[in-house]
């Protein structure tokens, strides 16, 4: 179905499918292209009515009895680590970081297997081949980095592969307001090291570094085990009917919407503020 504005991208909605975050619901997408001509522009101002960027899609959850998906960020001036994420700082402080163009490599794809393999293996992302993954690096039309950890030799633990000090990758999105993390995977074998918690305290101190206000974490569900991990960092706001909001108790946002109360298609494109 597609729906479109005047002077504006035209926007679609997917058709519904399993959702992957709560059992027996369904999930569908309201989505528009990115065009080299406003790519930046659009990415910037829809990031922050809670739109996701996956290749030269934007996209955001528009279901019809459920709006469980909430775009979450934080505020870099305000963030406080707790004791557990200062003891996770401290255990990664060997890991050097190194910001890259959007390139993806074969160690990279051979990090990203080992990955999806152990975590996500029945995944929809399960079967991607090196092309597709390539693409998912490498098809942006905004401004992306791929930031790579480097450290100790992460394959210590299994001699049968070949040598690699690559730890984990993070594709991320720069904001006019922020650093958007795109998509991120480790090395399952240093678990130890809560490296995904690491990549978000490593990228909340290099949006400090730049003056940037917001570290974009993605979705949050509530009720959602693979998502509690993002309630429990510090000054995290989410957006809620239309605007930013503090989290607050993360218990406050598990009640489903009725589905009388999602508005429809229709009216929910004709309120997005486009650049």
């Amino acid at each position: 179905m597609r729906h479109t504005l005047t002077h504006a991208p035209q926007f679609y909605v997917t058709a519904p499918q399993p959702c992957p975050y709560l059992h027996g619901r369904a999930e569908r997408k309201l989505f528009t292209a990115l065009h080299p001509g406003n790519a930046q522009e659009l990415n910037n101002a829809l990031s922050r009515q809670g739109f996701r960027r996956s290749q030269n899609v934007l996209y955001r959850p528009s279901c019809e009895s459920c709006v469980a998906c909430m775009s979450a960020r934080i505020r870099v001036a305000d963030f406080v680590p707790s004791r557990t994420q200062r003891r996770v700082a401290r255990q990664n402080a060997d890991l050097q970081r190194l910001a890259t163009s959007a390139w993806a490599t074969e160690e990279q794809f051979d990090l990203f297997r080992r990955y999806l393999d152990h975590r996500h293996a029945d995944g929809g992302m399960a079967d991607m081949d090196i092309f597709e993954f390539a693409a998912m690096i490498e098809e942006s039309a905004v401004r992306t980095r791929v930031v790579e950890y480097r450290g100790p030799d992460s394959t210590k633990a299994s001699p049968d592969t070949e040598p690699s000090d690559l730890a984990a990758v993070c594709l991320t999105d720069v904001l006019d307001d922020g650093l958007s993390l795109v998509y991120s995977f480790f090395d399952p074998r240093m678990s130890a090291r809560s490296l995904g918690t690491h990549i978000i305290l490593d990228h909340i101190e290099l949006a400090r570094e730049t003056g940037l206000p917001y570290v974009y974490l993605g979705y949050w569900v509530p009720g959602s085990r693979k998502m509690d991990y993002k309630s429990r960092f510090s000054a995290l706001e989410i957006y809620k009917g239309g605007v930013w909001q503090d989290l607050g108790n993360p218990a406050d946002h598990c009640d489903e919407a009725h589905p009388l109360a999602v508005d429809p298609i229709v009216e929910q494109v004709a309120r997005i503020d486009l650049p």
